[in-house]
């Protein structure tokens, strides 16, 4: 395929990656939007292949490259839950990062000469930023995702003078930049001289890149990983971008730009939801002291009550608001709570959904659950939305949900959510908390709701208690 037709193809995947996006901003048009995703990215990688000509043996590594990852994808598709699906993203992200760093180190090592000094210039510090942004995203995912998955604690990692060290990182990044650029400014020691200073700079400055995004990540808390994951996908995004500057390749440059804002753009709109400033998420939690709340033991008795006894609450109410958390993505709820919900309207109960934009760990991973579910599209609300009416409601319903129903984010200014916006359930004549056991959330703090004298508590698997409830009605 000539050079003219690689880049016809790769400015019409661009466009298809565009419109990708916009139908990905709606529920009803998000089927629509991951074909086009589907279809610019097949024709990206048909232009590539396509592209290099009668080099028969690149090609077929390349493609003996693409059906191993492929059959890894297709296996990992159908094999990982929804509720896995925030783990499974960090981990792509770190695949992203690890190959802006490989590719990093390729483009430095085995690039062509140019005579062009300012043309090398460039180029250095290309394959310097990119591998820079590369480690950062490597390890901040990995971090990620081990506090999703539970194989590292939730609770910030608080070092002395962190942000120090931070600051710190990046001014030797940057002095090793210098060095990277102009190798002459330094004479190294006969016993490493054979390394070479550009090499060696590289090498510490992936060290300094690889401890930065692990502590960078580590030290912000369980209740800001949501923000977390959207600000890894900016990343990604921007590493994907730098690997295509070092490649020469415009689509990988308009692809991980796409990705990097619309990742740092969703990760301010989510900061902005949660009250949380988006430099101090960026910076590793600046300006938290991690301090641990004084509601992490319970602050009183809470009441337990039926499936046959919420059934009869339910058949008396005129208005039902249901808030779905992670419990609910955990214990696949989705579908008896789409038929409660059906079996309440058809008699004549007013129900509705309150939908907080960090419940479930991942943006709109409650949307997509009761979207799959067939959930009328008009009766799931957003929280600003719906929170002014749970002072005129009967009955609320949280399923599963936790820190985002927890009235602490506005009663305990020492709380790790104190200042979040937070779903105002406790506003409402009865609440009915659907839970497993009286643990604390993932924010790792007792919630008061579970004590109030409106409240009471159905404890159990959330299937099987929405499925009982579903016998009574």
């Amino acid at each position: 395929m000539s050079e003219g037709l690689v880049t016809a193809a790769y400015i019409v995947a661009a466009i298809l990656f565009i419109f990708s996006l916009a139908g990905l901003s709606q529920h009803a048009t998000s089927l629509r939007g991951n074909f086009l995703g589907i279809s610019g990215m097949a024709l990206a990688l048909l232009a590539t292949v396509a592209g290099l000509g009668a080099d028969t043996g690149t090609i077929a590594r390349i493609v003996a490259a693409m059906a191993i990852g492929g059959m890894i994808g297709v296996y990992l598709a159908k094999k990982v839950e929804m509720t896995g699906m925030p783990e499974l993203v960090a981990m792509l992200h770190s695949f992203v990062g690890l190959a802006a760093v490989l590719v990093g180190y390729n483009s430095f090592l085995y690039h062509e000469a140019n005579v062009d000094a300012v043309m090398v210039n460039i180029h250095l510090t290309e394959v310097f930023l990119g591998i820079f942004i590369g480690a950062i995203t490597f390890t901040g995912s990995i971090v990620a995702f081990g506090k999703l998955r539970g194989i590292f604690s939730s609770k910030p990692l608080i070092l002395r003078q962190r942000h120090k060290l931070n600051v710190l990182a990046l001014l030797l990044s940057l002095l090793l930049l210098c060095v990277f650029i102009k190798p002459e400014m330094v004479t190294l020691p006969a016993g490493i001289s054979m390394m070479g200073p550009q090499l060696l700079a590289l090498l510490v400055m992936t060290l300094i890149a690889l401890a930065f995004g692990w502590h960078l990540v580590a030290s912000i808390g369980g209740a800001d990983m949501p923000v977390v994951i959207s600000m890894l996908n900016s990343y990604s995004g921007w590493a994907a971008a730098a690997a295509g500057f070092m490649l020469n390749n415009d689509l990988l440059i308009v692809t991980g730009a796409l990705v990097g804002s619309s990742g740092a753009i969703l990760s301010y709109i989510m900061c902005k939801a949660m009250n949380r400033s988006f430099i101090s998420v960026i910076a590793g939690g600046f300006g938290s002291d991690g301090s641990a709340s004084s509601t992490a033991e319970e602050t009183g008795e809470h009441r337990e009550v039926s499936a046959e006894e919420t059934a009869e609450l339910l058949k008396n109410s005129t208005s039902v608001i249901i808030t779905p958390g992670y419990g609910m993505a955990v214990a696949q709820a989705q579908y008896p709570v789409a038929d409660m919900t059906k079996r309440l309207r058809e008699r004549g109960v007013k129900v509705r959904f309150g939908i907080h934009p960090v419940a479930g760990r991942l943006p709109g991973h409650m949307n997509v659950l009761l979207a799959e579910a067939k959930v009328p599209y008009d009766i799931v609300l957003e929280l600003d939305e719906i929170n002014d009416d749970f002072t005129d409601t009967d009955t609320v319903l949280v399923i599963g949900a936790n820190d985002t129903v927890n009235p602490a984010a506005q009663e305990d200014p020492h709380s790790p959510i104190a200042g979040m916006p937070v779903l105002e359930v406790w506003k409402a004549q009865n609440v009915i908390v659907f839970k497993r056991s009286m643990s604390t959330g993932y924010a790792g703090v007792q919630n008061p709701l579970f004590f109030k004298e409106n409240t009471q508590m159905l404890f159990g698997d959330a299937k099987a208690s929405v499925e009982a409830i579903l016998k009574y009605l």
